[in-house]
């Protein structure tokens, strides 16, 4: 879990380096932002991964957009070197670092790193789900950073409880889902801080009705599950990883904390 923490801690280091400048914003083929920050952190990544483990394949969104076929197994890595682009572009810190360790379709381990707001999340299984600030370095050392907190999703007041939905992607769809519950306040955040906002007890349920990508979710998918939470399709199917009939695209799906 460790190495995993160092590489996102190495990754945001570079990604702030560019987000202290004036960002050229590109388009990929699917119409989608990228910036040369995304790259940068993505090439941070992928060795660094190879290296801590050896012989496990890698998914990651910009060598696929670039033309890498995905290789999955029983075991394999999702990243999203740079979740929340836009977030990232429109210089509102809501962006994060995501690296997961997916098997058998579930992620067991994940981190995702904000270090524009120098938090960290990260998962290594039921239970064992933690937040800690650090600041990004480029040696990825971890000596800075803070006691983990412990995470634990909440127990949601069925008389008012709080959702969270996305930034740049909250629809009509969103809200008539939401309309089964009773809403009390709605938080919105950016790339995985969805997740990691019910991880933290901070929110309870947040629903997309939107594309997304495997990389985009598993690591907060990871840390979710690790804090006591779920992520299911929306017809209570848990959702799963790997899915390369799908083109790795996920279904929509709904985030929940301790809602019975």
């Amino acid at each position: 879990m460790g190495a995993l923490c160092r590489i996102a801690v190495q990754a945001g280091a570079a990604i702030m380096d560019h987000y202290a400048t004036d960002i050229v914003v590109n388009e990929k083929d699917d119409k989608t932002p990228v910036t040369a920050a995304d790259q940068d952190a993505e090439d941070i990544i992928l060795p660094a991964l190879a290296l801590a483990a050896p012989g496990i394949p890698i998914v990651s969104e910009e060598a696929t957009a670039a033309g890498s076929k995905p290789e999955v197994g029983p075991a394999f890595f999702l990243v999203d070197p740079l979740d929340g682009t836009r977030e990232f572009i429109n210089k509102n810190g809501e962006f994060t670092v995501n690296i997961a360790l997916i098997e058998d379709g579930i992620p067991t381990m994940g981190v995702v790193y904000a270090p524009a707001k120098n938090r960290m999340f990260y998962s290594a299984g039921s239970g064992k789900a933690y937040e800690q600030d650090i600041e990004p370095n480029a040696t990825g050392s971890l000596d800075t950073a803070t006691k983990p907190a412990l995470l634990a999703v909440r127990k949601a007041d069925p008389k008012g409880m709080i959702a969270v939905a996305s930034r740049s992607h909250r629809d009509h769809k969103t809200d008539e889902y939401l309309e089964m519950y009773n809403i009390k306040d709605f938080l919105t955040a950016g790339s995985s801080l969805k997740f990691c906002l019910i991880a933290a007890g901070e929110a309870d349920i947040y629903p997309r009705h939107g594309r997304t990508m495997e990389w985009d979710t598993a690591a907060g998918h990871a840390v979710l599950s690790g804090a006591g939470g779920r992520v299911d399709e929306m017809d209570g199917t848990p959702l799963k990883y790997g899915k390369l009939e799908r083109g790795l695209d996920n279904p929509y799906f709904v985030a929940k904390g301790g809602i019975g």
